[in-house]
């Protein structure tokens, strides 16, 4: 079964409806030089197409609030369709792929398929408060409908298996640092965070500051684990998650981009042709509580 896939873009900043529809389709080079995102002329110029493709899956349909650009997306990343109104997607395709890092419009561009039933992956992050979040989850027609969080807990480099834990002993201080703002940005050192197999029972504290471009959120845990996460704009900074135990320490530096996308759309196009929807919803909700707790006088 080949999964048909509709891309929903394009928000200020946020190349995905490129670089997703890309990574599953293939795309024209030349075409993709012009997309205002370099980087991703970068990265996907490393791999073997169509051999480094997602095999199972299709972007047959895209849809952008600027038919010039959806059409400049179709030809780039060889997407046969381009739809004039966003319902034009229902019925066509088997799942939704929502490009946009803009959490204040997830819902405008998510209901009319959720409230269809189709499955839909939502770009990061899914919201900036709880309250937002499970509103969002309160549309599901069944759990797992909805598919979001950053690509960075897929990657192998940002992760933490237990073997490692082991060697480091029990985990006191996790240090986080990542470019660019707090609402749109935290989520990529959150959510892998969020994920490691460590015990941190409940928030006790948390503190949130901002000193010129930098916002901070520090949070501390009943179980003697105080994680620090920094996000500092404009600074040229790697994105980084820094784990101290008793017995030592572990620094996990994200570095490919490619793999983390491509991981996170097979994981999402696995579900769909297998109907088989993995359950995210507290892990999402825990990622989305810490992004509210850093929001320090707006994003």
């Amino acid at each position: 079964m080949v999964v048909k896939l509709g891309v929903i873009g394009l928000s200020a900043g946020n190349g995905h409806p490129y670089s997703w529809s890309a990574i599953i389709n293939g795309y024209n080079p030349e075409v993709m030089k012009n997309c205002g995102f370099p980087v991703i002329s970068e990265y996907l110029a490393k791999q073997t197409f169509p051999g480094d493709c997602i095999p199972n899956a299709e972007v047959t349909h895209v849809w952008t609030e600027d038919i010039n650009l959806s059409k400049h997306i179709a030809k780039a990343a060889n997407v046969l369709h381009v739809a004039e109104e966003l319902t034009d997607m229902i019925g066509a395709v088997d799942a939704v792929l929502l490009a946009r890092d803009d959490a204040e419009n997830h819902a405008t561009f998510a209901l009319p398929f959720l409230n269809a039933g189709i499955p839909i992956y939502i770009d990061k992050p899914l919201a900036y408060s709880v309250d937002a979040a499970k509103k969002l989850f309160s549309n599901q027609k069944y759990n797992g409908q909805i598919f979001t969080g950053s690509a960075l807990k897929y990657a192998l480099e940002m992760q933490l298996p237990l073997e490692e834990l082991d060697k480091i002993g029990k985990v006191h201080f996790i240090k986080a640092v990542v470019p660019k703002d707090w609402c749109k940005y935290s989520i990529h050192v959150i959510d892998p965070i969020v994920q490691f197999p460590i015990n941190k029972g409940a928030i006790l504290w948390s503190a949130a500051s901002k000193a010129a471009c930098i916002k901070n959120l520090t949070v501390g845990y009943s179980n003697n684990i105080v994680i620090s996460i920094d996000t500092v704009g404009e600074i040229m900074a790697p994105i980084k998650i820094s784990v101290y135990g008793a017995n030592g320490h572990r620094e996990l530096v994200f570095s490919d981009t490619f793999s983390a996308f491509k991981s996170a759309l097979e994981s999402f196009v696995n579900n769909v042709s297998s109907k088989k929807y993995d359950e995210i919803t507290a892990f999402t909700l825990e990622s989305v509580g810490l992004i509210e707790l850093g929001v320090f006088n707006g994003c």
